[in-house]
């Protein structure tokens, strides 16, 4: 028997061994109508099924058996890793009995769904939270500790998921909560991250140093399912060959293959489980023996090499060609995958593709996943001989696209050679799209030339770009921005010539929500149970809505509830000081005001204004009298968050804040009055030790710059979710108790329409004034010793070398002294006085917990149910599908 060489090491043709497809499958029916069991004896069959585990034997035993056959371990060598890993299957095989019935009853009434494409996915830990969403942790914490093992202590072996890195993955993972939660067809699509973004770890003399994060380094995911049999082939690079009447044949380049791995999304106090798929890159051909064994060793693997390399790493740099490439494929390699996945489930129904929009809404999360525009298109007409008119109209009605930035420069774009060299036909398909778009504009606006230059989907220049937004804008049904303020100027900014081409119908708005099951009971369990006890209401139904927490304004007055509320949060800075006492050897003092800026580190966001504010009231309290300084509010400053590893001034940032950290803290004059701490690495896991401890919160960037950026990696690693991070952050303090200092601008502005301005601390210029202060700035310049003596003392103090070696810190100096872009200097002083605002409010205690409780019951608009319900009527329309367990024989 011959054999062709060019197929040795390619894997064989892939033959389906079940009978289902990958998501369910539809039972044949008896000519009387019954349903036929499609394998062996039906009563064995059901026997066996499982329901979820009801009682703590139940538990105890699951775990035990994954104990011995899933780790092939015994109770004489199991450590807390280990027990974790076993309670972890555990609670999968849970998760999976309710995912089972839930793609079952998907299957039968084939209901229209919603696919959410989103580049990030930051999940946090799963165990407490699936345990939540279950119903079951009270019995898994008396299962393992009848075991021997304390949970809490389980779940902190758990590694938080390193699939996202900031608020675009957090806003993704809340929508799938409440997705799951509102028993929404809905499910997620992403990347299989091997590494995060970065593990952050400072150095002794304060520099942050990124090193790797392998997330994946203790085995397999324990909450993810290998689907080895849904795998698609994508193709990158070769030769487009046009054929006429829009088609063409796409051949040649290099295959890989997309192998998909799901992790089950629980609901809330429901049995709906929705899945996040994540898609895997593989080699199509694997190692090549015949090179190897002729010495080309590097050579053997290249082409696994070149296909592993694609979900390598969240964000790989792309300040050099290949980094673009890389992250371009990325790009191409999720959306194609994704795609082919959403067709087959579509093909299953026996639908004609004409029908795909009545039976999926596809929303683009950012620009990232547009390419899934044209490559539907490409599908429709080279493979389904679709005519081209009739494939964009499908195109049309099936995407949805949610903006999140409103400066042309943070918009993406590609290079035009790029593109056509990785994506051949991709880029005809867009050429094309352009012509007959710009046509139709034309046509509308004639004569209009600069419009056409607006609105066209390629950027001329040397070389030219493909606007990734305007591509997004033109396919998709519906686009909306993530908070009122921002949608308003996205009609009125980059969308402007948008809007008067299709009418302003087309767009419309989204507040962002966060859960308020992980945000408030998984992270805050105190201060739950305090509200589900005062307001006499089941907490199931007051985490679904949200809106309830109404009740407790006549609690507001309440000084008995008062005692109860301060006991939480003073509970909660106790649970982070023992966790920054165990890991930074610092006590802290819970009964001191707990001062929090958590974010990405950013010039724009203003770290350095609060580090140099942090400054000034050390150099205040080291020129008190001991008894001055007893009648001061004692402070700890918190700082956390990651910089780019490109982004000097923003590593610098953290470097002073460390530096002057030790300086403070060493300092026996005033360690009884202030404590600065920057705590590395910041993660979901961290953040839900840090928000309900907050006292206050700062949300200081300067007004207007809430959508500033550029177009490179440093925007998405900087820039990219800016408004939705800053409105998502701001949510989650304030849904904790926290109250909120800063600037009048977007997010600050949107959250204290709800909970009163009255319970806000604003500071600062006002957005519209910006310009002209940067105007002044440029062409009229004012020494800082005349705008603000206060700040040029400390920038003095900075420059003396008080707080390390001055030659550093020189260049962060000069960006104030010099140009000052962010307005450190002109807001230097309001910032203060408010800073003293806050010491007077946080001394009347009664006001000061008035004012948290009338935070927290005014933060029902913002719950991610809201605005996943709104996608679901105002966008998607689709509908909830409640799922009903199968009766066992």
């Amino acid at each position: 028997m011959s054999i062709d060489p060019k197929q040795i090491g390619k894997p064989p043709p892939k033959l389906r061994h079940h009978k289902r497809t990958p998501t369910g499958y539809l039972p044949e029916l008896s000519k009387d109508g019954k349903e036929v069991w499609p394998i062996g004896d039906e009563a064995t069959w059901k026997k066996g099924l499982r329901n979820v585990s009801t009682d703590v034997p139940q538990i105890t035993d699951s775990i035990v058996h994954h104990v011995q056959t899933s780790l092939a371990r015994q109770a004489y060598n199991l450590d807390d890793v280990g027990a974790y890993q076993a309670a972890a299957l555990a609670v999968r095989d849970e998760l999976l009995v309710n995912w089972n019935y839930t793609q079952m009853q998907y299957t039968v009434k084939a209901p229209k769904r919603a696919y959410y494409l989103s580049l990030e996915f930051l999940m946090g830990r799963s165990l407490d939270n699936a345990l939540l969403n279950l119903g079951l942790r009270d019995k898994y914490k008396d299962g393992s500790e009848k075991l021997g093992f304390n949970l809490e202590d389980l779940m902190d072996k758990e590694r938080d998921a390193g699939l996202g890195n900031g608020g675009l993955g957090r806003l993704a993972a809340c929508y799938l909560d409440s997705s799951a939660t509102t028993e929404l067809p809905v499910w997620g699509y992403g990347l299989r991250y091997k590494y995060g973004i970065f593990q952050q770890l400072i150095a002794p003399d304060g520099s942050q140093l990124e090193a790797p994060d392998p997330w994946l380094a203790r085995g397999s995911n324990p909450w993810e399912i290998p689907r080895l049999d849904v795998t698609y082939d994508v193709r990158f690079y070769g030769q487009s060959e046009r054929l006429g009447d829009g088609k063409a044949i796409w051949s040649g380049g290099q295959e890989v293959v997309a192998v998909a791995h799901d992790v089950p999304i629980p609901g809330y106090a429901t049995r709906t489980t929705n899945s996040i798929r994540l898609w895997d890159s593989q080699p199509k051909r694997g190692f090549d023996l015949q090179t190897f064994n002729a010495g080309d060793y590097e050579g053997a693997v290249e082409s696994s090499n070149s296909a592993n390399q694609i979900t390598s790493v969240l964000y790989p740099n792309d300040n050099h060609s290949v980094g673009k490439e890389l992250r371009l494929k990325q790009q191409y390699f999720w959306t194609a995958a994704s795609l082919a996945d959403i067709l087959r489930r579509f093909k299953n129904l026996n639908k004609p593709l004409t029908e795909l929009p009545d039976y999926a809404a596809i929303q683009l999360n950012d620009t990232h996943p547009s390419l899934a525009i044209v490559e539907l298109q490409r599908i429709l007409v080279d493979e389904e001989e679709i005519p081209w008119d009739q494939a964009w109209e499908i195109v049309t009605r099936t995407f949805f696209y949610t903006n999140h930035t409103v400066l042309p420069e943070a918009l993406e774009k590609w290079a035009v050679p790029l593109m056509t060299h990785l994506l051949p036909r991709h880029m005809q398909i867009i050429f094309d799209l352009n012509l007959t778009f710009l046509q139709a504009v034309e046509k509308k606006f004639p004569g209009d030339v600069g419009k056409l230059e607006r609105v066209s989907l390629i950027e001329e220049g040397h070389p030219q770009f493909v606007r990734m937004a305007n591509l997004a804008c033109i396919g998709s049904r519906k686009v909306n921005g993530v908070a009122e303020l921002h949608s308003d100027l996205l009609k009125k900014t980059i969308m402007k010539d948008m809007v008067e081409v299709f009418g302003v119908s087309k767009f419309g708005n989204v507040t962002n929500g966060i859960t308020p099951r992980r945000w408030l009971d998984q992270c805050n369990p105190g201060l739950s149970a305090l509200i589900t006890e005062t307001l006499k209401i089941p907490r199931e139904k007051w985490l679904k809505d949200l809106n309830l927490l109404h009740g407790l304004l006549k609690f507001a007055d309440d000084k008995k509830f008062h005692v109860k509320w301060d006991a939480v949060k003073k509970s909660n800075k106790a649970r982070l000081s023992y966790y920054v006492e165990a890991t930074l050897g610092v006590k802290l003092n819970p009964e001191h005001m707990f001062d929090v800026q958590c974010k990405r580190i950013h010039e724009y966001k203003r770290q350095t204004l609060n580090i140099l504010s942090v400054i000034k009231r050390y150099l205040d309290l080291k020129a008190m009298s001991p008894a001055e300084r007893k009648k001061t509010v004692s402070r700890v400053v918190l700082f956390a968050g990651k910089a780019a590893p490109g982004y000097y001034m923003a590593k610098l940032t953290i470097r002073l804040i460390v530096c002057v950290s030790k300086v403070i803290n060493a300092d026996p004059d005033t360690k009884d009055y202030l404590t600065l701490l920057f705590l590395p690495d910041y993660s979901v896991s961290l953040a839900e030790l840090i928000i309900p401890a907050s006292d206050i919160s700062q949300h200081i960037s300067t007004a207007g710059t809430e959508a500033s950026g550029t177009s490179n990696m440093k925007a998405w690693f900087q820039y990219l979710e800016i408004i939705m991070l800053y409105l998502l952050t701001c949510m989650q303090f304030c849904l904790n108790g926290g109250l909120l200092l800063g600037t009048v601008d977007g997010a600050n502005i949107e959250i204290a329409e709800e909970i009163g301005e009255e319970n806000v601390f604003f500071f600062g210029h006002l957005a519209p004034a910006v310009d002209e202060v940067r105007y002044q700035h440029r062409y009229h310049p004012v020494p800082v010793e005349e705008k603000s003596p206060a700040l040029a003392a400390v920038l003095n103090e900075i420059s003396s070398g008080r707080f390390g070696d001055a030659s550093v810190f020189e260049a962060l100096v000069n960006t104030i002294r010099q140009g000052d872009y962010y307005l450190i200097t002109d807001d230097f002083d309001s910032y203060v006085v408010a800073n003293q605002t806050v010491d007077e409010a946080f001394v009347d205690r009664d006001e000061w917990i008035k004012k948290s409780i009338m935070t927290v019951a005014k933060m029902g608009k913002f719950s991610s149910d809201r605005a996943i319900m709104t996608y679901a009527e105002e966008y998607w329309n689709i509908e909830p599908v409640p799922v009903t367990p199968i009766r066992k024989a």
